[in-house]
C-alpha cells in the first residue's frame, strides 16, 4: 500500500463514517447502556469507522506513537495523527483498563432486546503499512516461560506485497513472510446497566472475540441487550493465527466499512434457534462460538452451541448431530490469551443443502 489514511483522506465507502477521536473512542473499556451514541443509522445502512490498534500507544511503548514508529524507521508523515491525538488526550486507568482502543458506539435504530444485531464486513482497508506483535506482561500461551528477559517484547513488523515480514534473528533480514488477513478482533454491542465492561474478555456481547474468520464478506450475529444495540468496533489486526498464542497477533489500525441490519426475534428464532452468544457466517461455515475463562469448558460450551443450531436450524436428533460434529466438524480455539477462552465451530452449510429450514437471516 501507499495511500495512508490518515483522519478523513482516502476512500469512505460507508453511507457514515466516524473517524476515531477523543469524542468517538473508549480505550479500554466498552460501551455500556448509558452511553451516548455518536451516530444514530436506519437498519441496512453502511458505516465506515476508522479504528486505532493499541500498539504504539501504550506506556510501555512510551505512549508516545510518534516517537515510536518513527524510531522503527517509519516516516513522520506515515504515524496517524489520530493514535497521536488518542495517546495524548484520552483517558485510561492503566492499572484497571485493557488496552483497547473503540469506535463507537452506533444506534442501530430498529434494534431491541431480543433481536439479532446482523453484522456484515463489508470493507477493510489496511491504513499504514506496518503493525506490531507483543508479548507482554507475562502473558499469553505460556506466563512465566516466555517473554525471557525484558518483561515486554514488541516486534514491530512491516508489511508489503499483502503480507508480513519478520527476521529469524534479532536485527536480521527479513526473510519470513507471511499472509495478511485483515480483521477486526473487537465488534460487540453494548452491555445493559452503567457499567462499562473491561475491553479484554469477550461474552455474550461480543467484544474481543478475536476469531480470524471475520474478514471481509463475512457475518457477525449479536444478540441486542440494549435498545438500537450500540455497536462498537476495535482491535484492529492484520493477521492472526488461531490460538494468538503471544498475546497480539499482528495488530494494526483498519479503516472498517460495516452493514449493520437488524434480525427480529422471530426471525432469528426459525433461522438459528436461540443465539446467547456470537454467531459467525462466512461464505461455506455456520460458526457458533463457546467462551469461557476454562479452555475445557468453552469447547464444551462450543459443541453445546453447535448441537443446538443442528437442531433448531436443520432439525436434527441431538445423538445425530453429536454424531455429525464429530465426524466432519472443526473445533478451532478463537484465542486462549483474553482471560475468557474461545472455541468456535466450522459447520459447512453445504453439507445440508438438502436440508428446509424454517427460514434464514
Amino acid at each position: 500500500m501507499s495511500e495512508i489514511l490518515q483522519p478523513g483522506i482516502g476512500p469512505i465507502p460507508g453511507d457514515h463514517y466516524v473517524a476515531a477521536s477523543p469524542q468517538t473512542v473508549l480505550w479500554g473499556r466498552l460501551p455500556c447502556e448509558t452511553d451516548a451514541p455518536v451516530l444514530a443509522v436506519p437498519a441496512g445502512a453502511t458505516v465506515t469507522f476508522d479504528t486505532v490498534s493499541h500498539e504504539g500507544i501504550l506506556p510501555d511503548q512510551g505512549q508516545d506513537p510518534f516517537a515510536y514508529f518513527t524510531g522503527h524507521g517509519v516516516a513522520p508523515e506515515a504515524v496517524l495523527t489520530d493514535a497521536i491525538e488518542i495517546a495524548a488526550s484520552v483517558p485510561r486507568d492503566a492499572a484497571a483498563d485493557g488496552p483497547h482502543v473503540v469506535t463507537g458506539p452506533v444506534f442501530v435504530e430498529g434494534a431491541e432486546p431480543g433481536d439479532l444485531l446482523k453484522i456484515t464486513v463489508v470493507d477493510l482497508a489496511p491504513r499504514v503499512p506496518y503493525g506490531v506483535i507483543s508479548n507482554r506482561h507475562g502473558k499469553g500461551a505460556l506466563p512465566g516461560t516466555l517473554p525471557r528477559g525484558p518483561e515486554n517484547v514488541s516486534v514491530f513488523t512491516p508489511v508489503a506485497g499483502g503480507a508480513g515480514h519478520l527476521p529469524l534473528v534479532e536485527g536480521g533480514e527479513r526473510v519470513v513472510g507471511f499472509p495478511l488477513a485483515p480483521f477486526l478482533g473487537t465488534m460487540g454491542v453494548a452491555v445493559a446497566g452503567p457499567e462499562r465492561p473491561h475491553s479484554v474478555p469477550p461474552g455474550s456481547h461480543g467484544g474481543n472475540i478475536d476469531i480470524n474468520l471475520l474478514v471481509e464478506g463475512t457475518v457477525l450475529y449479536l444478540p441486542v441487550q440494549v435498545p438500537g444495540a450500540l455497536a462498537y468496533v476495535g482491535d484492529p489486526h492484520f493477521a492472526q493465527g488461531d490460538g494468538e498464542v503471544a498475546l497480539t497477533a499482528l495488530e494494526a489500525s483498519l479503516r472498517a466499512t460495516l452493514r449493520f441490519e437488524v434480525v427480529p426475534r422471530a426471525e432469528a428464532l426459525a433461522a438459528f434457534g436461540e443465539v446467547t452468544g456470537p454467531l459467525v457466517r462466512t461464505g461455506e461455515y455456520l460458526v457458533p462460538t463457546g467462551l469461557d475463562p476454562d479452555l475445557n469448558e468453552a469447547m464444551r460450551k462450543a459443541v453445546r452451541a453447535a448441537l443446538d443450531l443442528l437442531a433448531a436450524r436443520y432439525g436434527m436428533a441431538e445423538h445425530l448431530a453429536y454424531a455429525y460434529l464429530s465426524a466432519a466438524t472443526d473445533f478451532d480455539i478463537s484465542q486462549v490469551v483474553d482471560i475468557v477462552c474461545g472455541v468456535h465451530a466450522r459447520i459447512r452449510e453445504a453439507d445440508f443443502a438438502g436440508v428446509e429450514t424454517a427460514g434464514d437471516a
